[in-house]
């Protein structure tokens, strides 16, 4: 089986792998700095019975990117939550075929719609410019985690469509969310 970004024509595939690398390194460095973070906040208050200052409002910037880059790492390798209990219940091929073809594009306009509306949410903070929204102490903008937000549903998407492209097209991908039984793939191969 092929990755998705192998199935993609390639000037659209190879961006992704670049991305999903950046999207590997804002989670490992993200959920470093999450601990971190914690951990001297517990030495600090408990152990010098000192506050390390603010540290919630950039920690929530940290927070937002590393989620959202773990939704995009889901949603490459096809892992992102499902509630689909058809693709074990249904054994034949075509239906089989109908179904994930359903699945695959309600998930496509449901992301398309919610990256609309995240694309609003940035139109709206970028048209309030210079009064943007801060947080109280360290004044950072919410524009930081919202970007965070819409990136991580436009990449969703690409991956939706992709996944789509490639149902369609036939090809045969990893995917983490429909689970063929043996029986199931025996009786497409016959």
């Amino acid at each position: 089986m092929a990755r998705i970004t192998d199935v993609v024509p390639k000037i659209i595939g190879a961006p992704l792998l670049g991305s999903l690398r950046v999207m590997r390194w804002i989670v490992i460095l993200s959920g470093f700095l999450m601990s971190f973070t914690f951990f001297a906040v517990v030495i600090i208050r408990y152990g010098f019975g000192g506050d390390l200052f603010a540290y919630e409002e950039w920690l929530l910037a940290v927070c937002f990117w590393g989620f959202f880059a773990g939704a995009v790492l889901a949603s490459e390798r096809g892992q992102h939550i499902n509630a689909d209990i058809l693709g074990i219940v249904i054994k034949n091929p075509r239906l089989r075929w109908w179904r994930r073809f359903l699945v695959l594009t309600v998930e496509l306009v449901v992301t398309v719609a919610i990256l609309y509306w995240g694309y609003l949410m940035l139109a709206e903070e970028i048209g309030k410019y210079p009064i943007w929204k801060t947080t109280p102490a360290l004044k950072i903008p919410y524009f930081t985690w919202r970007l965070s937000i819409f990136l991580g549903f436009f990449f969703m998407a690409i991956f939706s469509a992709a996944y789509l492209y490639a149902h369609i097209r036939g090809f045969d991908v990893e995917t983490g969310d429909d689970p063929e039984t043996d029986e199931a793939k025996q009786e497409v191969n016959t």
